[in-house]
């Protein structure tokens, strides 16, 4: 197997996903670009091109308040699993591993293999720090991108108001507007929406193969289980 192969089979999930937001990302500034020239068509002005487009609050506001509410929900996801379970879901853990686990548990610490990262390794904050990465890298994000949301929203709405000559909306302002909420809460409910039904779907259906699925012949009960 040359090198490229090898590459593609080692990091096939990432390199297809990429490829494939690369692609979506395209369309939907195309999409919006047609929709945006459309909105200015029929207000009489210029159209803009692809370039200027992509630097507007209409394609950012669209593109940030959908990346928030998927961080938030993988944030929420990998940080209330480690309390919360779900009975034959391969989603959940083990019922009785609820909780933070022990070292030993995590190959930590002393108990650290010698594949193991440096930082888990070693104990203090480094370890402590370690250990919460993956969720803190997530709120990280959801937090960056619903800021970038309600800052391209609020300049959305002001454009909007001063074609309609009326006085622009301060930030502070827009971030109790119904625009601001509608936008955010449904892409919230959506998420919260699709992970409950896959975790409670996983319970009963299969995927034969695929690691977000129990195994074809396991018991509907079997927890943390994976195909």
């Amino acid at each position: 197997m040359n090198r490229a192969a090898r590459f593609l089979r080692d990091n096939g999930i990432s390199v297809v996903f990429g490829a494939g937001f690369l692609i979506a990302l395209l369309g939907q500034a195309l999409a919006g670009l047609a929709e945006y020239n459309e909105e200015l068509r029929a207000e009489g002005l210029s159209e803009v091109g692809f370039g200027t487009y992509l630097a507007t609050s209409h394609f950012a506001v669209n593109v940030t308040e959908n990346w928030q509410s998927e961080y938030l929900q993988f944030f929420l996801f990998i940080v209330l699993t480690v309390w919360l379970l779900q009975r034959g879901s391969p989603e959940s853990k083990e019922l009785h591993k609820a909780g933070t686990e022990s070292d030993r548990q995590q190959h930590a610490g002393a108990h650290a293999r010698e594949d193991s990262p440096r930082w888990a390794a070693g104990g203090g904050p480094r370890q402590a720090l370690y250990s919460r990465s993956l969720g803190a890298l997530m709120l990280l994000i959801f937090l960056g991108s619903w800021f970038a949301q309600s800052v391209a929203g609020a300049a959305a709405e002001s454009e909007e108001r001063l074609g309609s000559l009326q006085d622009p909306l301060p930030w502070t302002e827009y971030l109790g507007s119904p625009d601001f909420w509608s936008r955010t809460l449904q892409n919230w409910q959506s998420e919260l929406l699709a992970v409950g039904s896959m975790a409670i779907f996983a319970v009963f259906l299969r995927q034969r193969g695929s690691p977000e699925s129990k195994p074809v012949g396991a018991s509907h009960g079997a927890t943390g289980v994976e195909g």
